[in-house]
């Protein structure tokens, strides 16, 4: 009895195990099988075929008028497609001294060609190959099994340096996406949808059939409001020995100009580049944009802002008269005026016209820095335009932010320095170029760099008599003023503003070019029937604004021309 129920027992433990065994076996069956069926296939699927992208055009991007800033060029490489041979026939080893000849292949080429051949693979040979030496080789190996001819696409900057930080850059690969500029803001409507060559191979390795699964899809081309013409012109009359930015920009915020200096080449990183190199222009701050990125003093430029206060704050009127003496005096302290000897008697529009500081300093004395900035904000400054681009917003300064940040009150006799645009403000040449355009027109308009970007504007909140005033002041900078140089130039309406940006004490001016002050020139002009439009000039550490000024005479002077030579002449 006892033995029958043993024998029981362990026939029952015998089924169990065979039971949990090929529960095991289906287990791990259905692991294989159902859970890692996807993984599975793509191995197998990778035995026998081999996939490679095929390279899409990258979009071009053009200026207003369709003038390519950048674009594409072919690039040819060539390849040995092995063909399971032992060793080389006597075509082959011809073949091979076609190369040789053609593109002096050296010998450990020819001795991995060997193997490669053998094991009938492709090794690449030569990349970057001009289309003239494909055309002279084409007609003596189109029919040869071993060369596989490939082409692809590398990027191109046709006028190298120009507009190249609104353009931007990419690296050796026209695949990755864009390092900067329109090139990376731009990178996904840009650079297209690459297509697909799957290969089939045998078990040796050799190619027994390749198909395309999809199509290669050319990138979008990007039209911008750029005139390469005048950016031409400004790249050249900018003086090279100099740092700053210039900006032209037509009523409708469209940027037809947009220099920052120091700039740099594009096609320097479609190869390899040397550390030195890379070194050199990031010490020079190359990339920088300094024309929405540069902050700066506004100087006598925001002289218009204090006017613009003074007169809808009912501080001063219109035709109220300024006594200079070369000084004036806020608690026990002199407050000087660039000509020390004084202007004499003069009117609000003269003292604007001349940049005399005592009238802004007199106004200083009355007005608060918070009402100050309030009509800043108004026209502009101390805040981001709204581009694509990365910008600076710069800095108004308030009774707030100096509480805030120097942990101490705001001072009444900074008002006076912030009056003539000192103190601690600072701004973009794109915000100035943004409120002499508002200042003369009436309305704040949005910039924009894209020719499909919508046009959005914003009506001055100041009365009609205070834009008309501040416009014939402008008027008179150029007239009778600061910018008497540009009043001889013929079929031109202009209204102008010079600005000279302290940036140390003025003890200190002479001893390094670093301590100079920065020169500014900004005119709103019209020639003859064409749209009205917006110069900007910054020179850093120019000493004056007199090396802008005559920049800008420089510029208008070629500017005429060029649009003279694209008027269509009468018959």
């Amino acid at each position: 009895m006892l033995l029958t129920q043993t024998s029981g027992f362990r026939f029952k433990l015998l089924v169990l195990l065979i039971g949990l065994a090929l529960g095991g076996i289906v287990g791990y069956l259905y692991h294989l099988q159902i859970i890692n069926m996807n993984l599975f296939f793509d191995r197998s699927q990778k035995n026998f075929l081999r996939s490679r992208a095929v390279a899409s055009p990258r979009g071009n991007i053009i200026d207003s008028r369709g003038i390519i800033l950048a674009s594409n060029i072919p690039m040819y490489s060539l390849s040995w497609q092995g063909t399971g041979n032992r060793s080389l026939t006597k075509s082959q080893e011809e073949l091979l001294t076609l190369l040789t000849t053609r593109f002096s292949l050296s010998a450990k080429q020819i001795t991995l060609i060997t193997q490669h051949e053998r094991r009938s693979t492709r090794i690449n040979l030569f990349s970057d190959i001009s289309f003239e030496q494909i055309t002279s080789l084409i007609e003596q190996i189109s029919q040869e099994k071993n060369i596989i001819l490939e082409k692809s696409y590398k990027r191109c900057y046709p006028h190298n340096k120009l507009a190249s930080h609104i353009i931007g850059y990419i690296g050796l690969d026209t695949n990755t996406p864009g390092k900067m500029g329109l090139e990376l803001l731009y990178n996904k409507e840009l650079k297209g949808r690459s297509g697909k060559i799957v290969t089939i191979i045998n078990a040796v390795g050799r190619n027994l059939q390749a198909y395309s699964v999809t199509g290669s899809l050319a990138g979008d081309t990007v039209q911008t409001t750029l005139d390469s013409d005048a950016q031409k012109l400004a790249e050249e009359v900018f003086p090279h020995n100099y740092e700053g930015s210039c900006i032209l920009m037509d009523e409708s915020g469209a940027l037809e100009v947009v220099l920052s200096r120091p700039s740099f080449d594009p096609t320097i990183f479609l190869k390899p580049l040397e550390t030195t190199q890379w070194k050199q222009l990031q010490e020079k701050h190359c990339f920088m944009n300094r024309a929405f990125c540069g902050c700066y003093p506004p100087a006598s430029l925001f002289k218009l802002v204090t006017l613009a206060a003074a007169l809808e704050t009912g501080i001063i009127e219109q035709k109220i008269g300024w006594h200079c003496i070369g000084h004036t005096s806020f608690k026990g302290r002199r407050y000087h005026c660039g000509n020390k000897s004084g202007h004499g008697v003069l009117t609000t529009e003269q003292a604007l016209a001349h940049s005399c500081n005592i009238p802004f300093f007199e106004i200083g004395k009355k007005i608060k820095i918070d009402t100050l900035a309030e009509y800043a904000r108004e026209l502009g400054l101390g805040t981001k335009m709204g581009t694509l681009f990365p910008e600076s917003a710069g800095l108004i300064p308030t009774t707030a932010w100096k509480r805030r940040v120097k942990k101490e009150p705001w001072f009444p006799g900074e008002t006076l320095s912030a009056a003539i645009g000192q103190a601690s403000m600072l701004v973009t040449p794109l915000q100035i170029a943004c409120m002499i355009s508002a200042l003369c027109t009436g309305y704040r308009c949005k910039p924009r760099i894209l020719a499909d970007e919508l046009i959005i504007t914003q009506k001055l909140s100041l009365k009609e008599e205070t834009l008309s005033f501040l416009q014939k002041c402008l008027e008179s900078v150029v007239k009778q003023g600061t910018g008497t140089h540009l009043k001889h130039l013929k079929h031109f309406t202009m209204r102008g503003k010079s600005g000279t940006a302290q940036v140390r004490a003025l003890e200190k001016k002479a001893l390094r070019k670093e301590h100079l002050c920065h020169g500014y020139f900004v005119v709103h002009f019209q020639y003859k029937d064409e749209k009205p439009r917006t110069l900007v000039l910054l020179i850093e550490h120019a000493g004056s604004s007199s090396v802008a000024i005559k920049v800008a005479l420089t510029f208008l002077k070629k500017y005429a021309a060029l649009c003279d030579s694209r008027t269509p002449q009468p018959y």
